[in-house]
Parts: structure tokens; C-alpha cells; sequence
């Protein structure tokens, strides 16, 4: 017996995927942006019989999208942060880094495009330094941003889309482009790319194997000096690669009073960046749980930063829940 599903729902599920992109940009958690792409599919869902051109869905969405973002910015007022020093930690003596609570990484697989029409999503519009950058906007701001130069959208589609002017978008724009350019790296080529590179891929191989052997030599010689090591939303960093070394490696000794266990790693990938997930074996147990997700930024072949995240979404990552 076949199950019949209405046009409109089909027509709008099309676009759940990329609309899940878009409101995660917004908002920069994968958690946050699954619930406003749920809100926006029933607000859709009430509110069908106004739209008159069934062609014209995508846009309509992209609207209500963008506006339940900007209701939840609204009641969620929030703005990056800088680190702040931790009693009884020498954090390196490097700048302390930028803070977002909310920040969470976004798998690879909800990247990828669904239809062959569809585009997939460029890692320089992914990328964690981006996300981060663009919180630095306003709310409006922002959805003008990723509508005039992530998306393509021209500035009349973009006005009808805010319900503003289009002077008003040109004039959003226009003061978003220098604001985001003080927040995005110099040299914008370390991040250009479609994901992974072949070099990237080969930190990867040598940071899971320095780690799961415990080899602290390993570990070093695949940071940089200026290794840069965060734990959104929890307050711990680490700015130099000793510091974040005098952290880390207690944590792999045996005699250590920190010691969690035995570590096993198998590869990930989010927001088109090289990452791990990291298992743990606690001592007297059998079974490897799920620990951290580490997301890797590379340049010239060491990791100069490193974003570790709660275990929570291996699930949305197809991470196991256990190895053994």
C-alpha cells in the first residue's frame, strides 16, 4: 500500500538540506539550526496557502528561514566573547582567543548535494573561522551577507526577502564586508578549498597515530608554536603549544592522577575541515566511549589550531557510540 504525500510537503522537503546550511550560518550550532529548520517547515505548512507560485518555493522558505532566525536572534541577544584566564592555568603567551558558547561543528555529509542542479557548500563559507567571523555582525547584517555574497541572491530578491528596501540591503552590506574583513585571516588561501587536502589528510594519519600511541614527541612536533587549542562552550584554552601540551599530556600518562585511559581514533570531517573523533578506553573497561571531536586547522602541514567539541553529535556525524 503506497503512502500518499502531499505535493507541498515534497515540494518543501527538497530544500530541508540547504536550508539546514542556511540557518546554521545564522546562528553557528547544528542544534539550534535544526530546530529553526523544523519551526520554519511548520510556519511553511500554516501559512501554504499564501504562497500563489508553487515555483517560487525555495525563496519563500529562504523567507521564512531567515526570519525565524532572526526572531530566535532576537530573544537569544548574543556576541562573541574573548577567553578569560582560568585560576591555576598558564594559558601560553599568546592573545586569548574568541569565545562562542553556541559554536558547534557541522558534518560533511548534510554538505553534500542531494540533486545534481544543487551546488555543493564551498568550504570558505563553512569553515569555523568564517562562522565565527560572521557572528561579529548584526542579525540583519549577517542574513544580508549570506544572501548577496554566499548565496548570489540579488539585492531585490534580498529586500524581499528581509522586507526592507534595497537601499537598505546595499546599505547592510556595505558596512558588513569591512566588519567581517576584520575578523577573517589575512591570507584567505588557507582555506580555500573544497575540503580535506592530501596534506591534510596526512596530519590527520599522524595525529591519530601520535595519540592513540601515547608518543608525546609525535604529539609536539604536530603543533605549531602558536597552536591555538579552545573547548566551546567549556572556559579551557591554550594559546602556545607548550601550554597546550602541559594540558594534554597528563591526560595520556598512565602514572598521571588525570589519566583518562587508552585513546582510539578514527577519522571525521566537518565544515569541510580535517577533524578526528576520539574514544576513550577507561581503565578497567572493555569498551572505547565517545569522548571529543576535534576540529583541525592545518598550515604548513602542523595544526595550528585545534576546536575540541562534546561528543553529543556523533550521532548526526554516523560516529558509533562505542568501539571495542
Amino acid at each position: 500500500m503506497s503512502v500518499m504525500v502531499d505535493p507541498f510537503v515534497d515540494a518543501a522537503e527538497k530544500h530541508r538540506r540547504e536550508l539546514r546550511v542556511h540557518c546554521y550560518r545564522m546562528v553557528a550550532s547544528f542544534d539550534e539550526a535544526e530546530d529553526l529548520v523544523q519551526e520554519t517547515m511548520v510556519k511553511a505548512w500554516e501559512r501554504r496557502d499564501q504562497l500563489t507560485d508553487p515555483e517560487a518555493v525555495r525563496g519563500w522558505l529562504y523567507r521564512i528561514a531567515t526570519n525565524t532566525c532572526l526572531d530566535f536572534l532576537r530573544r537569544n541577544e548574543r556576541r562573541p566573547k574573548t577567553y578569560a584566564p582560568l585560576p591555576g592555568f598558564d594559558h601560553g603567551t599568546g592573545e586569548p582567543p574568541e569565545l562562542l558558547e553556541w559554536l558547534q561543528p557541522f558534518p560533511d555529509a548534510l554538505l553534500e548535494p542531494e540533486r545534481p542542479e544543487d551546488e555543493a557548500v564551498a568550504r570558505e563559507t563553512i569553515e569555523l573561522v568564517f562562522l565565527t567571523a560572521i557572528q561579529h555582525l548584526t542579525p540583519q547584517q549577517r542574513a544580508v551577507f549570506v544572501f548577496r555574497e554566499v548565496l548570489g541572491w540579488s539585492a531585490a530578491d534580498t529586500a524581499a526577502a528581509l522586507d526592507v528596501t534595497v537601499a537598505t540591503v546595499n546599505s547592510l552590506l556595505q558596512r558588513a564586508k569591512p566588519a567581517l574583513r576584520r575578523h577573517l585571516p589575512e591570507d584567505r588561501s588557507t582555506w580555500r578549498t573544497e575540503g580535506p587536502t592530501e596534506e591534510e589528510r596526512k596530519v590527520i594519519d599522524a595525529y591519530i597515530a601520535a595519540g592513540e600511541s601515547n608518543w608525546r614527541e609525535g604529539i609536539a612536533d604536530l603543533l605549531t608554536s602558536d597552536a591555538v587549542l579552545t573547548m566551546p562552550p567549556n572556559p579551557f584554552w591554550f594559546s602556545t603549544r607548550q601550554a597546550l601540551l602541559d594540558f594534554v599530556l597528563p591526560n595520556l600518562d598512565p602514572s598521571s592522577p588525570t589519566y583518562l585511559g587508552e585513546w582510539c581514533f578514527i577519522p571525521a570531517a566537518a565544515n569541510r575541515m580535517p577533524a578526528v573523533a576520539g574514544y576513550v578506553r577507561r581503565p578497567g573497561t572493555t569498551i572505547y566511549r565517545p569522548q571529543v571531536l576535534d576540529v583541525l586547522r592545518v598550515v604548513g602541514g602542523r595544526v595550528a589550531q585545534i576546536t575540541t567539541f562534546e561528543p553529543h553529535l556523533f550521532p548526526a556525524f554516523g560516529l558509533p557510540q562505542a568501539l571495542s
